[in-house]
């Protein structure tokens, strides 16, 4: 299936982080993931996310973090999205403090759009307009809305 942002992206999956520590952030995220009907085993979502952290971290810099995972047991592209006005240290490879954790499962059939919607989240998400119109939102729906709406990040 092509990738559809109004299908994967659900207001109900866009939290303000409680956790300030990495794995507590990855839990927080998994936990949302796990609530869809597209995650068939939460328990491979979570050993393949950790899997994926240590063989090198998400955490691509420019305050922003992709967690990702392709795997069988997932039907469908599915995301959760994390926010940190605080800032997370998630082993992020400038450094910096992380403010925007998007996470991300699919089936390992789907790599073509995959890629596509990594780069396009790695580009879009440098964007200092676009970190900041996440970081003002005022509901998870207006989050949702940067990402999904006209011209949103994934649009």
């Amino acid at each position: 299936m092509p990738f559809n942002p109004e299908q994967a992206i659900s207001a109900d999956r866009i939290v303000d982080l409680e956790s300030t520590k990495k794995s507590d952030v990855l839990d927080e995220l998994i936990s949302l993931l796990a609530e869809s009907d597209k995650v068939n085993d939460p328990g491979e979502l979570r050993r393949k996310i950790y899997e994926r952290e240590k063989t090198v971290s998400t955490g691509v810099g420019a305050g922003m973090a992709i967690p990702h995972v392709k795997i069988p047991s997932i039907t469908d592209f599915v995301a959760a999205i994390g926010r940190s006005k605080r800032g997370i240290q998630f082993d992020s490879l400038d450094g910096q403090p992380t403010h925007i954790v998007v996470m991300i499962g699919c089936n390992n059939t789907q790599s073509a759009d995959f890629l596509k919607i990594l780069a396009r989240l790695v580009t879009r998400l440098k964007d200092e307009s676009v970190k900041r119109r996440i970081m003002d939102a005022e509901t998870p729906e207006d989050i949702r809305s940067v990402f999904t709406g006209q011209n949103g990040i994934l649009a």
